[in-house]
């Protein structure tokens, strides 16, 4: 069992030792930050009162990941989420993180849709975000350059109502 709680100055240094490639970085947070990650650019991101952080924690009070909220005129999304230990990924966290995440935007934050980005080749966090009742946007898609590559970000969306009769 896992649960969200406030990220703060104090989790900085796991996350960024989390973070070892610009293809990390990148797959972590889009073109948002520039490898190496420093503690100037978490304060820079952390200090948008839009943008909620969270430290997933287990049942031993050991923080495992990270994930956030980010809620903008046009829409609320996922994002950053990523579990730190190789070993605890394809677990099922990452559906733990994301049900959480849902919970706290459609009842706490009252939102009506959710939406959130991930790489095409990135398959099983696609079929995470499927379990948990996202679907891919086909008209929404984004192009980032990656030591040479074209990585594809598809749009995924989920609304209140499809989460609603998920529960």
């Amino acid at each position: 069992m896992i649960r969200l709680e406030k990220f703060d100055y104090n989790d900085y240094e796991l996350l960024i030792s989390w973070v070892d490639s610009a293809e990390t970085l990148m797959q972590f947070a889009g073109p948002a930050f520039s490898f190496p990650l420093t503690r100037e650019q978490l304060d820079e991101s952390f200090g948008n009162k839009n943008r909620m952080a969270f430290k997933v924690v287990d049942a031993g009070n050991v923080t495992i990941g990270h994930a956030e909220v980010y809620v903008t005129s046009q829409s609320t999304y996922l994002g950053r989420i990523v579990i730190g230990a190789p070993q605890l990924r394809g677990k099922g966290i990452g559906l733990q993180i994301v049900s959480l995440l849902l919970t706290y935007c459609f009842e706490v934050l009252q939102q009506t849709d959710v939406a959130l980005n991930v790489f095409d080749w990135n398959t099983s966090a696609i079929k995470c975000y499927e379990k948990a009742g996202f679907q891919i946007n086909p008209d929404k898609k984004a192009e980032r350059k990656v030591n040479g590559q074209t990585w594809i970000a598809l749009n995924m969306t989920i609304s209140k109502q499809t989460w609603m009769l998920l529960q």
